[in-house]
């Protein structure tokens, strides 16, 4: 039997975890068909429940003609337990009777399991953390080590993380290999996603966008020949490359909706991959080539898949976006966001990311802070679900203005220590002086918003996917390649890049009211680090913590990084003169050196997902890098090494 004519999967994809609370739960998952759900939850050492998920708690919403996505949203009368496990089961009611999750993904369970599980946790003091994963990296995934490292402890549910905070970069939107876009265009046909038409390209709609012999690794030249679509090539394709930073580049970005909802599903979960084969195009000999070592790593990427899904079924998460979940550069300065929304093609390419980041990531976070613009993509597939499986364009294009002008994509979280998930990348503050220049991470709005839901918390855990605090070294490259107009050559987009959200960012550590321990959790640079800040003349505080971990599946080159550590640790010595040169002077910085690093070396390279335990005050007791490949890095204070 072909794959194409194999019975499809009840479930594709979850269940994941998402924001989990005792008294409400959130769980995210994809169908293969509009399923009727119930849910059994049995906490140790109380009586099991049975929830029925009637249409106020599940909602379904159709992606394709066999792929519905069913967002589970449980408020409880009765709060659950904390700090105990809790095993749980969705079953399926059908015509053969009730299949639970054993059943439908086994894959999710533990070794000798009979179900999932979660643990609500008594504070936001143990957090695993990590961002960019990249499936065509060539090597181990870091959700497959969270994975084992949970598996160790299944029966101590006080030594579970409270949350999985997934930090940026969850796909990579702009950076796909060849045989995972085959088997994206495989998916979409098999489950019969959703085709929309397309303005401003030299396809007409999805269909043909799929079908183009320049769908692989020559995506840019669907744009017209014409003025703005070369503005577009050079500002928007052109810009993911970095040959000092990365190797990320755009010949074959996700376009179409429905192939950014088929990179999620291939991303997450083992089932898609049984529906796919990866059959190579035809392409000439330099692509032919690429293309089988991409698929080699590619397997192996998805041999790790049913550990990554089980880490997620069993560890409620949130999720933030950076710059790879929608393009590269996004909003990076003013002029990248005049041409990248000034051309339809390009416009419509973000807002259909964004548009699946909505229904893949945020909601989760906070259903009741995206109940609108949920509700307008809502309309939006039940619209296309009445229309022969078609977008209908003037709606999608409206939704995806109102999710582009949408705020409100950060989160936050009660508890000890309360924790503050940012938005970087939609409330950018813009340059004055030159629409080339890299754009504040937060404007000053945003930023006074921040500092309001953080006055007088004793502790905050803060999730910036791009470091407050990174490697002066690097950000003066940044700086110079700005000078000469070129920052998107060198992702020149870092919290000092822009004087006004420096000195906001700055000013709110430094006041009375706001908290007197700061834990700072980033990834983005594909590279781990843990830094000790303390503000200069302030004999009591504040304390603050730059804990960095990425990627989960991503490197930066080792001999480049080499070098980078060793100039910046000549250049930027505690008695350097260059230090007075930058916006931190008025701070210590004291970088944690590895255990398992060469003498010296202060930044670790390798896939992995960090782990970071707080005492009783929110200062961090125990800093780590869970390496992907099988061992753990711990950065230890520095008074320990003495």
């Amino acid at each position: 039997m072909s794959r194409d004519a194999s019975p499809l999967p009840e479930v594709l994809a979850g269940p994941i975890l998402r924001r989990l609370s005792a008294e409400r739960l959130v769980i995210w998952l994809v169908g293969s068909q509009p399923l009727e759900l119930g849910m059994m939850l049995h906490p140790t050492g109380h009586p099991p429940r049975r929830l029925t998920l009637n249409e106020r708690r599940l909602q379904r919403l159709p992606l394709g003609q066999h792929a519905w996505l069913h967002l589970i949203d449980v408020a409880l009368d009765t709060p659950l337990p904390r700090g105990v496990r809790i095993d749980y089961d969705l079953k399926i009611t059908n015509d053969g009777g009730d299949s639970s999750i054993a059943d439908w993904a086994p894959h999710v369970l533990h070794e000798g399991a009979t179900y999932p599980a979660f643990v609500l946790a008594d504070s936001h003091r143990r957090l695993l953390h990590g961002s960019c994963r990249r499936p065509h990296y060539d090597g181990p995934d870091g959700l497959v080590r969270a994975d084992a490292w949970l598996a160790e402890r299944r029966e101590t549910p006080e030594a579970w993380p409270a949350w999985l905070l997934m930090t940026g970069d969850q796909i990579y939107a702009d950076d796909v290999a060849g045989p995972l876009l085959v088997a994206i265009h495989a998916l979409i046909r098999r489950l019969g996603l959703f085709d929309e038409t397309l303005e401003g390209a030299t396809v007409a709609d999805s269909q043909a966008l799929h079908a183009d012999a320049a769908s692989y690794y020559r995506r840019e030249t669907l744009l017209p020949d014409a003025e703005s679509s070369e503005d577009v090539r050079k500002g928007f394709f052109g810009g993911v490359r970095k040959p000092v930073f990365t190797s990320a580049n755009a010949h074959n970005h996700l376009m179409s909706f429905a192939e950014v909802i088929a990179m999620y599903l291939l991303a997450w979960s083992p089932e898609p991959w049984r529906l796919v084969e990866m059959t190579e195009p035809a392409l000439g000999e330099e692509h032919a080539a690429l293309f089988g070592e991409e698929r080699a790593i590619i397997e192996r990427f998805a041999e790790g898949l049913p550990a990554a899904a089980r880490v997620m079924a069993h560890l409620p998460s949130l999720m933030i976006f950076d710059d790879h979940d929608i393009t590269d550069d996004w909003n990076l300065t003013a002029d990248w966001e005049r041409t990248a929304y000034g051309h339809p093609f390009s416009r419509r390419i973000i807002g259909n990311a964004l548009l699946a980041y909505l229904l893949c990531q945020g909601w989760g976070n906070d259903p009741d802070r995206l109940a609108e613009p949920l509700g307008e993509a809502t309309a939006l597939l039940e619209s296309a679900a009445n229309q022969e499986g078609w977008l209908p364009a003037g709606e999608q294009d409206a939704v995806i203005e109102q999710l582009q002008r949408f705020q409100g994509w950060e989160v936050e979280v009660e508890g000890e220590p309360k924790l503050v998930v940012l938005d970087t990348r939609t409330r950018r503050w813009r340059s004055e002086r030159s629409p080339k220049r890299p754009s504040g991470l937060m404007d000053w709005e945003a930023l006074s918003e921040l500092q309001q839901q953080i006055l007088d918390a004793p502790s905050v855990v803060i999730v910036s996917p791009a470091p407050m605090f990174g490697v002066k070294l690097i950000e003066v490259i940044q700086k110079l390649f700005t000078l000469a107009g070129r920052p998107l050559l060198v992702d020149a987009e870092n919290w000092m890049a822009h004087r006004g959200a420096a000195s906001v960012m700055l000013n709110i550590f430094r006041h009375s009211r706001t908290p007197g321990h700061y834990v700072i959790l980033s990834g983005d640079v594909h590279y781990s680090f843990a830094y000790d800040i303390h503000i200069r003349q302030h004999r009591e505080g504040p304390k603050i913590w730059q804990i960095t971990s990425s990627g989960i599946k991503n490197a930066f080159p080792d001999p480049l990084l080499d070098w980078f550590d060793r100039l910046n640790r000549w250049l930027y010595a505690s008695r350097s003169p260059l230090n007075w040169f930058t916006k931190r002077r008025r701070m210590i910085i004291a970088p944690r050196d590895p255990d398992r690093a060469k003498a010296g070396e202060r930044l670790w390279n390798g896939s992995g997902i960090g782990l970071v335990e707080l005492d009783d005050q929110g200062r961090p007791s125990d800093i780590r890098q869970l390496d992907a490949r099988g061992f753990d890095v711990t950065f230890p204070p520095r008074d320990q090494d003495r």
